[in-house]
């Protein structure tokens, strides 16, 4: 996972293997994909939450990312969710198209949350949709 979210995430920092241990070690969270694209997310009571999605850039528009979406939703529903939440950067086109494709609607923001290289800064979404 580490390897994939490293090449599939610039600008953003990209997150270590013990993260991505310490993470999946937690009670509530769990993955869905496989090498090509995965997706990490959590259930905590019934709302749950996107951690991160990644595709490998050579396979991207093949649906991968579409069919993460469908997986940990589905997962985190059997799971007792009712709602689903994620966090994204208004700059990231690519993925808010993909998220409002898959039902997602802006609930809230929060301002100059991404730190850019040269120091700029981009606000953060926060999505959600119903899962049931």
């Amino acid at each position: 996972m580490a390897r994939l979210h490293a090449v599939a995430m610039p600008p953003s920092r990209p997150w270590s293997e013990r993260e991505f241990a310490d993470l999946q070690a937690a009670p509530h969270c769990f993955a869905a994909g496989d090498a090509r694209a995965f997706a990490l997310a959590r259930v905590i009571a019934d709302e749950a939450e996107l951690l991160t999605i990644a595709t490998d850039p050579a396979l991207r528009r093949r649906g991968l990312a579409r069919a993460c979406m469908g997986a940990w939703q589905a997962a985190a529903a059997r799971r007792g969710a009712t709602r689903a939440f994620l966090e994204v950067a208004a700059d990231n086109h690519a993925a808010r198209a993909l998220y409002a494709a898959c039902g997602y609607g802006v609930a809230g923001q929060r301002r100059g949350y991404y730190r850019r290289a040269g120091g700029g800064s981009v606000d953060a979404l926060i999505l959600e949709r119903p899962l049931s």
